[in-house]
């Protein structure tokens, strides 16, 4: 049979004003009809600009310099743009990585999600929209009839993304080129457009690929995986086969960085050492060279051709490893970060001296107005309702839970972004809304936050170079030579060139601009960061090295900082507390273990259960439909308990009666009528 889409010898070139860029070279690739192919490596790897290739969406100076794009049978390089036009998004679609920038913000999301309806199938401004609306509702999209008329900017990250999937599948494409598909989404989200890909794959015979740095995604949804360093293809497999006998030491090292359930948080996460090629100028050789601990001059003077005893488990290595790493490699000095430290500066259970910072009854809700002149307010959205708990030094708190369900809100909060309606947010004992002049201006300092849209924080007019020095300079820190000098040091902790201080952020890989971002959060050594999804955006191994560099800076300059992630493997490896959100109220806190081991609410236990695993034989060992229903909406949240909608242990009572956080163990708290083990004491308690 031919295969729906079938990659051959491809080269792509991006021609810079004084340099060219090789981002895709000789790669072949192919995928079956109904198949589903995983492709992984590091940002900057070439991934994207593989998947821009086979659309005809190349930046500015790229152009396919050789090789062959067919779809169906159909030679797609060379074709004229308005002959492409007709394929994009109805023969082959795409969904795109960064859903702020690739949608519309002056178009309503029923516009844009009825657009390609229209233009490909020439259905009418009415059947467009009831496609829309149809496909809103396929993409799990919260009350999606209300959502038609909203602008993207009114959307969470996660909620924008499910409007990219659906613009993408509104004309069930043949071939889907899914980017990144549920970076910006929570667990159980992610859960449910996966079973949705897997669901349409099935049914309509669709092609995919599945283009991702989460390994527990491609893990359970691939049949095979295609792994790629620097513009090349250095390993293609089986899935099975590719996790349990790896040949490539590159494919080894990535599934040897990623943080699990089961990690020691006392050590220090396997890295990749150094960053990729520079493809403006790539190395002779392996490109991997440079970073391998197996190369030998023959790995830096000749490449290695994609070969293999198996014709299905092709790599490109002269010195190939044989399955995973065995025993965790030794780590480079100052990574180890000690238990010694985390016991020290984790609280004890019956502290109540002065905490760093200390949130207590914070409130946050949003008006929601009528009227095109007078704007009344007729209810408000209620982000963030009646939440206590406290930071102290060189702690980190996670919180976790679906998207909108007040996380960011309540980060914001937390570093003065937005002030709460009710409720008292202190910094060292100081009401930080109450502060003034030089006082006010030190507290921003200390508080800082790192954004999840990378690209929408950063200015594009300017610089890197001109962001990173910004903060130093509004305040009047160092000398202008001192400030640079700063900034070249943190961008090369954050594992980025020196040559990156001169370009714009849309010239970044996702990746790369999330690395731009934690730069400058710490660029002013705050004493609490807010870390809004700060590794979402990062492949595995670069991962590990930023989720390594925050730990050690927290451990040397004693900072505090609350980290908020759908990745929830992340948040444990991190976090000393643990707290679950659930439509705005705090439902569970307590330890890593408490959360993970001993979960006590039941929608803690119904998000553990979705996390995707990088074990392909578990995760395919899955069951259930994971957490039932849809997220309640916010402005009318549902009475007594707001999760006994959809939790399987509902009774009357929750509907009538708020359940109060109670104990369950030395700083495990939860609010819940009918918890998943007995209360410790029948005292209620409060963070």
């Amino acid at each position: 049979m031919t295969p729906a889409l079938q990659v051959r010898d491809l080269t792509t070139e991006i021609e810079l004003t004084r340099s060219l860029v090789h981002a895709v070279g000789n790669v072949d690739l192919s995928i079956e009809a109904g198949e589903t192919v995983g492709l992984v490596g590091e940002s900057g790897s070439g991934k994207s600009m593989l998947a821009l290739s086979v659309l005809g969406l190349l930046p500015g100076g790229g152009r396919i310099v050789d090789g062959s794009v067919c779809l169906d049978g159909r030679e797609l390089v060379g074709l004229s743009e308005p002959e492409m036009r007709k394929i994009r998004g109805d023969a082959v679609a795409m969904i795109f990585q960064d859903s702020q920038s690739s949608l519309n913000p002056t178009k309503t999301i029923g516009e844009q999600v009825a657009e390609p309806v229209r233009l490909h199938r020439g259905a009418s401004k009415a059947t467009a929209n009831n496609r829309a609306l149809e496909v809103l509702e396929l993409v799990g999209m919260p009350r999606p009839k209300e959502r038609l008329d909203d602008f993207p900017h009114q959307l969470s990250g996660g909620l924008r993304q499910r409007v990219m999937i659906a613009i993408a599948l509104a004309c069930e494409p043949r071939v889907l080129l899914a980017d990144e598909p549920t970076t910006a989404l929570d667990v159980t989200i992610q859960a449910q457009i996966l079973a949705l890909l897997d669901d349409l794959r099935s049914r309509l015979g669709m092609a995919t690929l599945l283009v991702t740095h989460d390994m527990g995604v491609v893990a359970g949804r691939t049949k095979r995986i295609n792994v790629m360093y620097a513009g090349r293809i250095v390993e293609t497999a089986p899935t099975a086969e590719l996790f349990s006998a790896m040949r490539h030491p590159y494919t080894q090292a990535l599934l040897g960085s990623i943080p699990r359930l089961d990690s020691d948080r006392s050590k220090a996460l396997a890295s990749v050492p150094g960053i990729p090629p520079d493809l403006t100028d790539p190395p002779p050789g392996c490109r991997f060279a440079a970073r391998c601990p197996r190369a030998t001059g023959q790995c830096r003077e000749h490449e290695p051709p994609l070969t293999g005893d198996d014709r299905g488990h092709l790599f490109a290595c002269w010195h190939p490893v044989d399955g995973p790493i065995t025993r965790p490699p030794e780590l480079t000095v100052g990574e180890t970060i000690t238990e010694s430290f985390l016991q020290d500066t984790r609280p004890s259970d019956g502290d109540h001296g002065a905490h760093l910072l200390e949130v207590t009854g914070a409130v946050r809700e949003y008006p929601v107005t009528a009227g095109a002149i007078l704007q009344r307010r007729v209810a408000s959205v209620k982000a963030v309702s009646d939440i206590s708990l406290h930071l102290d030094t060189g702690e980190t708190l996670g919180l976790v839970g679906e998207s909108g369900c007040g996380k960011t809100t309540l980060g914001k909060l937390i570093v003065g972004i937005e002030k709460p309606d009710a409720g008292r947010i202190a910094l060292e004992g100081r009401e930080v809304f109450k502060l003034r002049g030089g006082r006010l201006r030190r507290a921003r300092r200390d508080l800082q936050m790192m954004f999840q849209d990378p690209y929408a924080s950063l200015d594009p007019r300017m610089r890197v170079a001109a962001i990173l020095r910004e903060p130093l300079a509004i305040q009047g820190i160092g000398s202008r030579r001192e400030q640079e000098a700063r900034v070249v040091h943190l961008l090369e902790e954050v594992g980025l060139p020196r040559n990156a201080l001169e370009r714009y952020p849309h010239e970044f890989s996702g990746g790369q601009r999330q690395r731009i971002g934690l730069a400058r959060t710490l660029m002013l050594e705050p004493r609490v960061i807010v870390a809004d999804e700060p590794v979402s955006a990062l492949d595995v191994s670069i991962r590990s090295q930023v989720l390594n560099l925050m730990k050690r800076l927290q451990a040397e300059r004693e900072m505090a900082s609350v980290v908020i992630s759908h990745d929830l493997a992340v948040v444990k490896y991190l976090a000393d507390r643990i707290g679950v959100m659930y439509l705005g109220k705090l439902v569970e806190l307590g330890s890593g273990d408490d959360i993970y081991l001993r979960p006590t609410h039941p929608y803690t236990d119904a998000l553990i259960k979705t996390i995707p695993l990088p074990d392909p034989a578990a995760e395919r060992a899955k069951t259930g439909p994971g957490i039932r229903g849809q997220l309640p909406s916010p402005v009318h949240p549902p009475s007594g308990c707001r999760f006994r909608t959809r939790c399987p242990r509902a009774r009357d009572v929750c509907g009538e009666q708020e359940p109060p956080l109670r104990t369950f163990g030395p700083g495990h708290l939860a609010a819940c009528h009918f918890p998943l083990r007995p209360a410790q004491s029948a005292k209620d308690a409060r963070p």
